[in-house]
């Protein structure tokens, strides 16, 4: 039998979506990211950390709630409400959700509720500065990692073995977060780790938003730069020789180099091979 029943549907489960936004530019936010935004009845943003472009994705009946100024129980009632109505939410965060975001606190607390959840990977600044300065952050030969941190005595304390001087003995490029505050700190300890003092450093301030600021510097001027242009926040420091370097031939474009898909030239693979020993 059929007809119009005498009380409401029970609403679905809700479902928090946190999204990656990027670095800033709101063209950087992947498909899927500006979808999820597009669907949600509710969006989540930090106006501190978040460009407002990203908000043109969002529908226009879209509840839009900036958590700049609330601390967790401040959102929180915002899950309790998509689990009861079966609301969805967007979550955006800065940069990419998996570094330093946050995230993983909310995800158990929206489980715990109920919630489905879904985590939609961003641009990291980190790779959007390399992308703006044109650079390779593994070239062959000169560095073949890239160490992602922060300098250690800040408000989030630092599990035990992890330094900045710790990491620079590698010399391999490191990515620097949410330490231009203490710079003269950052620098000694990276020199104190063996970086030369000539090393390249790229400092980045609110890279890809239109106020962007991207200077060049070494490593024992990274202070006097840091200080003359004011960088306290929304600074991202890359440092290591293969800023500089030139690019070496890699092995996966040489004719000596074969794979499932292509075949090596036997003269060529002999001189690799030469050459590797």
């Amino acid at each position: 039998m059929t007809g119009t029943p005498s009380h409401e549907e029970p609403a679905g489960p809700g479902k928090v979506s946190f999204v990656g936004a990027g670095p800033g530019a709101a063209d950087l936010l992947t498909l899927r990211a500006a979808r999820v935004i597009g669907e949600a009845d509710v969006v989540i943003w930090a106006a501190s950390l978040v460009h407002p472009d990203v908000l043109a994705h969002a529908r226009a009946d879209a509840r839009i709630v900036d958590s700049s100024q609330l601390p967790m129980e401040g959102v929180l009632p915002l899950y309790q409400e998509a689990a009861r109505d079966g609301l969805t939410v967007a979550r955006i965060h800065s940069g990419d959700p998996s570094l330093w975001g946050a995230v993983q606190e909310q995800l158990d607390l929206c489980l715990a509720l109920g919630l489905a959840v879904e985590i939609v990977p961003g641009v990291s600044s980190f790779s959007a500065v390399a992308a703006i300065v044109q650079r390779e952050l593994t070239i062959p030969e000169v560095a073949q990692s890239v160490v992602l941190t922060r300098l250690e005595g800040g408000k989030t304390p630092m599990p035990a073995g992890e330094t900045i001087r710790g990491f620079a003995q590698h010399g391999t490029t490191m990515a620097v977060f949410l330490s231009a505050a203490r710079s003269g700190q950052l620098q000694a300890e990276l020199l104190a780790g063996g970086y030369p003092p000539q090393t390249p450093v790229v400092a980045a301030y609110q890279a890809t938003w239109p106020d962007e600021l991207i200077v060049r510097c070494t490593l024992e001027t990274l202070e006097q730069t840091v200080k003359e242009h004011r960088l306290w926040k929304h600074t991202l420091f890359l440092v290591g020789p293969a800023l500089a370097a030139a690019g070496t031939r890699s092995h996966l474009y040489h004719p000596g180099h074969f794979h499932g898909f292509r075949k090596a030239d036997r003269s060529a693979r002999a001189e690799l091979r030469a050459r590797t020993r």
